[in-house]
This record gives structure tokens, C-alpha cells and sequence, in this order.
């Protein structure tokens, strides 16, 4: 699992769905969906409708990769922060049960409150 307290996840930029999709697709479980899709330089994020999907690639081929799966069921709290005018950061923290925070950094031009608005749909 990644070690999510050395730091957080930074510089996702949107993706297609379907340049990471095949990727998580044998995860999903009957009925679930993919929603929007982030990815760093090598590793990427996934929300479904169910849960956040955190892939690292490691290795240096890329061919081991560990799969994280963070159900929004076991949120307890989150925090949006919108890029600013010198800060041209977004940034989403997930307080989850069991784990604790999960920060995860995105380039400026990334809707932050659209995501958060969805988290808030799927925990409230």
C-alpha cells in the first residue's frame, strides 16, 4: 500500500478515462463506475462512483503496480483548497477511518470543487 504520511500524491493533471481505465477496470465491482481520472507522472488516481483508486507504478519497467482503494465510506472528513494567484495548486484532503490523511495535490487548472462537490455527494 503507499505509504501516504511521507507526503502526498502531487502535480495530478486530468486524464481520459480511457488512457487509465483498462488499468482499474478487473477492480470494479458490478455496477460501479469510473468518473474522472488524474495522473502524475507515473502513478494516477481514479474516483468511481464507489471509491478513490490510488495506482503506483513502480519499478523501473512499470509492470509491478500496487492498487489502493480507498472507499468513500470510510471518509470522516475532507477539505478542498483552490489554487491561488502564486500558489497554482489545488489540493483535496481526505481524512479516511483506520488510515488517516490522504492529501492529494493537483495542477491549477483542475476543477477542485467539482471534485469536492462529488466527495460530498458520495459521504454526506
Amino acid at each position: 500500500m503507499i505509504d501516504f504520511t511521507t507526503g502526498s500524491l502531487v502535480k495530478l493533471r486530468a486524464c481520459s478515462l480511457e488512457e487509465v481505465g483498462g488499468e482499474v477496470q478487473p477492480l470494479l465491482i458490478q455496477g460501479e463506475g469510473l468518473i474522472h481520472a488524474f495522473r502524475g507522472v507515473r502513478d494516477f488516481v481514479v474516483f468511481t462512483d464507489k471509491r478513490l483508486i490510488v495506482v503506483n507504478i513502480q519499478g523501473m519497467t512499470g509492470k509491478k503496480k500496487d492498487f489502493t482503494s480507498l472507499p468513500y465510506s470510510r471518509i470522516q472528513a475532507f477539505s478542498v483548497e483552490t489554487a491561488g494567484t502564486f500558489d497554482l495548486d489545488a489540493e483535496l484532503d481526505l481524512w479516511f477511518s483506520g488510515l488517516g490523511n490522504v492529501r492529494l495535490e493537483f495542477k491549477g487548472r483542475s476543477d477542485i470543487r467539482r471534485i469536492g462537490q462529488m466527495i460530498a455527494h458520495y459521504v454526506l
